[in-house]
């Protein structure tokens, strides 16, 4: 499960990203209705507007601002993750699986440990920050679609690797730069890019 990320402007990595987010009229236009920024630095929540990558009309990789979160169907609940072994089912989500994905920038991710206490109630433990061995930049994979003419998207989670199952029961997809725009390209195969996902992780208590 993803509900926490990070992001660090300074990292020369995420500059570029945070410059053209910053030139968007989108932005401006989320700041206008929503009278939220857009996030570029810091903690990042669900319903926060960040950075993301996405395709434009011309199939062309594009920094867009995004709000994290799907309204549900009731339109009571706002769903920020998707399984990646349903989200091709389900069907708030198959149609942005088949040709609307997305990557989510970010330096690394947040999460806090699960685990049941002697009288068997489910406790919340120490947090953590995770990113991939090697890495800077941390590229979480995403949907996207649009709601009420404004973009929103979802993390995708997977089964987590054993040294992450100690922490909590998923974690987020995450693909090295090289196939970003293999991701975001509405007419490649999600399925064949998955076994390149990222596992080996550095883990951090904060």
């Amino acid at each position: 499960m993803c509900t926490r990320y990070a992001l660090e402007k300074d990292l020369p990595e995420l500059k570029d990203i945070m410059d053209a987010v910053s030139r968007s009229g989108l932005a401006r236009k989320f700041v206008e209705t929503h009278a939220r920024p857009v996030i570029t630095n810091g903690e990042v929540r669900p319903t926060d507007i960040v950075p993301v990558i996405a395709p434009n009309s011309k199939g062309l990789r594009t920094v867009f601002p995004m709000q994290w979160g799907f309204l549900a169907k009731d339109n009571k609940r706002t769903l920020f993750n998707a399984r990646t072994e349903t989200a091709k089912d389900k069907p708030i989500f198959k149609e942005a699986w088949k040709c609307h994905r997305c990557i989510i920038p970010a330096s690394y991710y947040f999460e806090w440990q699960h685990f049941k206490s002697p009288d068997g109630k489910e406790k919340i433990g120490a947090k953590f920050s995770i990113q991939p061995a090697g890495c800077t930049i941390t590229w979480l994979c995403g949907l996207y679609r649009i709601e009420k003419g404004y973009p929103v998207f979802v993390i995708l989670t997977k089964e987590p690797t054993a040294e992450l199952l100690v922490i909590h029961d998923r974690m987020p997809l995450i693909l090295p730069a090289e196939k970003i725009d293999e991701w975001i390209n509405p007419t490649s195969n999600p399925n064949d890019i998955l076994p390149y996902a990222l596992e080996n992780m550095i883990v951090e208590k904060t």
